[in-house]
């Protein structure tokens, strides 16, 4: 019998790198080898199947078709192949070994400064890589097999997933001080004025969350959509620019501080997120995920 020739995982790694970056440089940056390493990876790798997989130009990579659908099957091979060691890892001890975290923008510079001191001193033997990126691309890493769980806010369509919720977060509405009345102690949606209100464009869950829990179509319509930060957009409303809603876990890590702003919760029945931990159905390592999660509340 003729021996068979199989495609390594290194080389569908550097397949499914190069076309999630779209670039030589960037995937061979993000495999840890030099451009050329994975160019001749690359190579040996259509060699091998006998088929062209890419077409290379000076200015752009273009995926055949045919090397996008293995691109995609390289992917779920890759991460089968990332489930062996899940695999033994969970039968080992708890929350120990690599563990790739994507955490959205909103959730990410108020949240992480608490935890990761507390993770570190409670299990020293887990190196935790974090990535911060909007929901959509976190749960597309998910599912890809390039993170290995998301925190992130619900409610949120995150595919085939399993979640644990750590806290809700309730939404407050931040304007310049002396612009609502003092007394007010909260603010109901019908008070806000949507041709000042500022809020972070699509691809931000917390867009989604706000509009939604004040349910005024004109919102949507009419708010300004900035591509920005929160503390961006915090120093334009400082600057008496408009209007915004905030997350209470942002302004409990500071955010206003040194700003003449004054919050209010938004008087609205569904005026929470929900802070969740998500992870893929079925994984094997669903009790780290499970003790991961309640380690993240802990912290709360």
């Amino acid at each position: 019998m003729a021996a068979t020739y199989l495609p390594t995982l290194k080389q569908l790694q550097y397949l499914v790198a190069l076309k999630e970056h779209g670039h030589f440089g960037r995937a061979a940056e993000a495999c840890y080898v030099t451009q050329s390493t994975l160019s001749a990876g690359l190579r040996e790798l259509e060699t091998l199947i006998g088929v062209v997989l890419v077409e290379r130009t000076r200015r752009v990579v273009r995926f055949t078709p045919l090397g996008d659908g293995i691109a995609d099957k390289a992917r779920r091979v890759l991460r089968e192949a990332e489930e062996l060691g899940d695999m033994a890892r969970a039968a080992g001890q708890p929350l120990s070994g690599d563990m790739r975290m994507s955490v959205i923008p909103t959730i990410a510079p108020f949240m992480l400064p608490r935890i990761l001191p507390r993770l570190r001193k409670d299990y020293p033997d887990l190196k935790l890589f974090l990535r911060e990126e909007p929901s959509g691309p976190a749960c597309e890493g998910l599912h890809n097999g390039r993170t290995d769980c998301v925190l992130l806010a619900l409610p949120y369509a995150c595919g085939e997933v399993t979640s644990e919720t750590l806290f809700e977060d309730r939404l407050f509405v931040a304007y310049p001080s002396g612009e609502v009345p003092s007394a007010r102690p909260a603010i109901p949606a019908s008070a806000i004025d949507e041709t000042r209100l500022l809020l972070l464009e699509d691809g931000h869950c917390l867009k989604d969350h706000a509009l939604g829990a004040c349910n005024r179509p004109e919102l949507r319509a009419e708010a300004t959509m900035l591509g920005t930060s929160l503390h961006t957009i915090v120093q334009m409303v400082d600057n008496g620019l408009g209007i915004t809603m905030l997350p209470e876990m942002a302004i409990k890590a500071g955010i206003l501080d040194n700003t003449n702003i004054t919050a209010r919760p938004l008087d609205e029945k569904n005026a929470v997120r929900r802070i969740a931990l998500v992870w893929r159905r079925a994984s094997p390592r669903e009790k780290d995920f499970r003790l991961m999660a309640k380690a993240l509340a802990d912290v709360q």
